[in-house]
């Protein structure tokens, strides 16, 4: 329960940031970015579309990333949502307005501001309530960005299949989304703390997702199913022992290489970050792409397409999916990997199937299961990260994560879309993606089998050395695995 003395808040930047979280994701062009651009209003062609436009999302998404993740923090949360509010604005007045190929493909870089503006998006309400209220209100800021998208996605099909409008109609209500979204962040309080540049004191050592007592036993219950969990001594930054609120540039940039440094000496959370980096770069480029899959499967000047209630659809069973995937009686710790491999694999033949069948049916049936997946599996990898740190050694991993993502992404895009690079078909495109994350499901079976093996090899050492041990609650966890 929320304390009344501390509801308006709460409430009122939660309320307003839901708002924007709202209308900023409400596009209802998005499914059809790719039939718009090719059809009559742009007249572009497929390799401008897929092989010199799309990329310049992924390299201005890698390229701004770290510097918005820097200035997001020094310049406290509240100025870089404005900046993604005016970007956004500025991407769909250059998509309603301009033509030609170098026009769109600054429209790209406007949109990869505003993609790697999402951090201060979902940072920003850390540094204006109290830690007791995190959990909710981060479930309220992540739902309605969910909502809003699978509104947007039904709405546009809805008035495209019924009421007949045209792609430029949608693409206008997107803009007037966008401008409506525009207005929230200027009414937001402006936060007096941050979680690196402009710290309060003992601020790193609070531990959002055990705030509560309830959530304190859930956690403590669940210890043994959470293989990152380590002591908290060692997780609490060392940057908490120092008593100054603000600090520079460089005592920051050392405070991060000292966190990163100890972050990834743990090796579960290692091997989860692994997994969230190679699959999210897979996953962006199968989302990037799969438009211009479908407009040459089933093209949208001659057939009717139904981009918007597949995107509908995937994002809710995506959300559904992340919402259950506490319910799933698996012991991450034994498990992990290998439900990652056969995971993982599900998706790869997801890919293949899209590649090689060739139907439509098929293709949107795959996207959605693929999609679905994705979301359940991040949701896991998220949680096994999370438990381990504070909120601000979480920001680090998360922000780490992602980059090595887009690294990763941008050098498959430059050998494989790029046309300065390979250049290739769509359909040779995916072909590679499904390839990809078969790879990854290896990865993970080789990983998966050592450690049922190394664990298996403790189990009887221990049972050779202390027989006593025996009567524990849980096996033991090879010394290997620890952090």
């Amino acid at each position: 329960m929320l304390c009344e003395s501390n509801m308006p808040a709460v409430v009122y930047p939660t309320l307003l940031l839901c708002v924007y979280g709202f209308f900023s994701n409400l596009r209802p062009s998005e499914p059809f970015l790719t039939a718009y651009l090719m059809g009559p209003d742009k007249n572009l062609t497929e390799t401008q579309v897929v092989n010199e436009i799309y990329p310049i999302w992924t390299y201005s998404y890698l390229v701004l990333l770290f510097p918005v993740f820097l200035a997001t923090d020094y310049l406290c949360y509240k100025p870089v949502l404005v900046l993604q509010a005016t970007s956004l604005v500025v991407t769909y007045v250059m998509l309603l307005k301009v033509q030609g190929l170098l026009a769109m493909q600054f429209l790209e870089f406007f949109f990869g501001l505003a993609t790697a503006s999402d951090v201060a998006y979902y940072s920003y309400i850390y540094s204006v309530v109290e830690p007791a209220h995190y959990q909710r209100v981060t479930g309220y800021c992540r739902s309605i960005t969910l909502f809003g998208s699978a509104a947007g996605s039904l709405t546009g099909q809805l008035l495209l299949s019924v009421a007949k409008v045209q792609l430029l109609h949608l693409v206008i209500i997107t803009l007037t989304s966008a401008a409506v979204a525009f207005v929230a962040p200027w009414f937001l309080p402006m936060p007096k703390r941050s979680l690196f540049f402009h710290k309060s004191p003992g601020a790193a050592e609070e531990r959002p997702r055990s705030s509560s007592p309830a959530l304190l036993e859930k956690t403590e219950d669940s210890e043994s199913k959470v293989p990152l969990n380590t002591q908290n001594a060692p997780m609490i930054s060392r940057s908490s022992e120092a008593g100054a609120h603000d600090r520079g540039l460089v005592d920051v940039l050392r405070m991060l290489f000292d966190d990163f440094l100890q972050c990834y000496r743990c090796r579960p959370l290692l091997a989860w970050s692994l997994w969230w980096a190679l699959a999210t770069c897979g996953y962006f480029q199968v989302i990037n792409y799969a438009q211009a899959l479908w407009e040459n499967v089933r093209p949208s000047h001659d057939y009717e397409i139904y981009n918007g209630y597949v995107e509908t659809l995937s994002t809710l069973l995506g959300a559904l999916a992340a919402l259950l995937v506490g319910y799933l009686p698996v012991c991450w710790a034994v498990w992990g990997e290998l439900a990652l491999c056969l995971l993982s694999l599900l998706m790869a033949v997801c890919v293949f199937v899209m590649d090689t069948l060739r139907n439509i049916w098929v293709c949107y049936s795959s996207y959605v299961l693929f999609r679905a997946t994705y979301m359940l599996l991040i949701t896991v990898a998220t949680y096994q990260i999370a438990a381990s740190l504070n909120m601000q050694r979480y920001a680090l991993v998360f922000g780490v994560n992602t980059f090595i993502a887009l690294l990763l992404q941008t050098l498959l895009t430059v050998v494989v879309v790029d046309s300065v690079g390979l250049g290739l078909n769509v359909f040779t495109q995916f072909f590679i993606y499904g390839g990809y994350f078969a790879v990854i499901s290896l990865v993970f079976l080789l990983a998966g089998l050592c450690k049922l093996a190394s664990r298996r090899r403790s189990e009887q050492e221990v049972l050779a050395n202390s027989p006593e041990e025996t009567e524990s609650d849980s096996p033991p966890i090879s010394a290997a695995n620890s952090c």
